[in-house]
């Protein structure tokens, strides 16, 4: 009898200590909340806590000027991440006899832009805190601004990715997606730089904004009737006069129906074969899991926003370059700082 109480007692220091280490597991899990691999959720809150609403800021201003802008913001992270993984390589700029860019690569040349708005945003931000933000979190946070202005959701970006020394053109030209593939082209371009089948669907949701170039579906103004992916005639008639034979200046809006907007208008342009791109059409014109997907956001745009939110963040995660050692932080995007 008499031990009871000492038992009670070590009970008591037991179940305290207890809840202190539980305590302490949740304030852990908070501290590491947000992170993914090497990039983390508020990178630049105590070195540079204004970047943000910087990029912010300057991409609004961008896009008000011009629409366009925003889907041309995205794309540029788009080619980055698929290029060396998402480290700034797309903006260098190409020094003969010494670096050959990858804004000359077929994929991109003439048609990759907005160089220009990245360069103010970090002219911005060098003014505020020099030589802290990279020119690769810029490009992931300016993808998620021109998204959030053109109506589309809002996420948060992980950061923490450092600038890349060098480029490579002829990476650019392997593994950058084309205008002209077909769905098994498609899959195994994203396996590349490890996404999956239905990342690929719903990053494509992207080009709910922006134009593409005449010559990127020149071939689909003549009239193919035995062409599952052939545009519906009355589209495919009034894209025609919009295009001048032999133009390659020519632009046309990506989404016919709400061309500055982000929605899943896209996905349902795609069920009336009115994709402007062959390699938009294939999604829904080819049998398979793709097409089930596009059906699912055609009718679901917040199962579209849910799902390109996670796959952005996941694309933007594809081999950053972080830590001291990894890279540097440009102090001009468009030239590593030793020259």
């Amino acid at each position: 009898m008499a031990g009871r109480p000492v038992d009670a007692l070590v009970i008591s220091l037991l179940l305290l200590s207890l809840i202190i280490g539980l305590l302490r597991s949740v304030n852990a899990g908070r501290s590491l909340e947000g992170s993914s691999g090497p990039l983390q959720y508020n990178f630049y809150k105590s070195s540079c806590p204004s970047a943000e609403s910087i990029v912010r800021q300057v991409v609004g201003n961008a896009v008000a000027n011009e629409a366009r802008m925003a889907g041309s913001l995205l794309r540029l992270h788009f080619h980055d991440c698929f290029v060396q993984g998402c480290d700034g390589s797309l903006l260098l700029k190409s020094i003969p006899g010494v670096l050959e860019g990858e804004q000359e690569a077929l994929p991109n040349i003439n048609s990759v832009r907005g160089f220009d708005v990245v360069d103010d945003i970090k002219a911005a931000l060098e003014k505020e805190c020099p030589g802290v933000v990279s020119c690769a979190d810029i490009l992931a946070m300016a993808a998620r601004d021109s998204v959030v202005v053109s109506g589309g959701p809002s996420y948060r970006v992980l950061l923490g990715r450092r600038d890349s020394l060098t480029a490579s053109r002829s990476l650019a030209n392997q593994f950058l997606p084309g205008f002209n593939f077909n769905v098994s082209d498609l899959i195994a371009n994203f396996a590349n730089v490890g996404l999956s089948a239905r990342d690929m669907v719903v990053l494509s949701g992207g080009h709910t904004i922006g134009k593409a170039n005449c010559n990127t579906f020149a071939a689909r103004l003549t009239p193919n009737v035995e062409d599952p992916t052939a545009l519906e005639p009355a589209y495919r008639e009034s894209l025609v006069p919009q295009c001048p034979a032999g133009s390659n200046a020519a632009f046309v809006n990506l989404d016919i129906a709400s061309p500055t907007l982000f929605d899943n208008g896209y996905y349902s342009n795609l069920l009336r074969t009115r994709g402007l791109l062959h390699s938009d059409q294939v999604l829904y014109s080819t049998a398979g899991t793709t097409r089930n997907q596009v059906a699912r956001y055609a009718k679901s745009q917040a199962a579209f926003f849910s799902d390109f939110t996670a796959a952005i963040i996941k694309m933007g995660n594809i081999a950053p370059l972080t830590g001291s050692t990894q890279g540097e932080v440009r102090t001009q995007c468009g030239f590593v700082n030793s020259s």
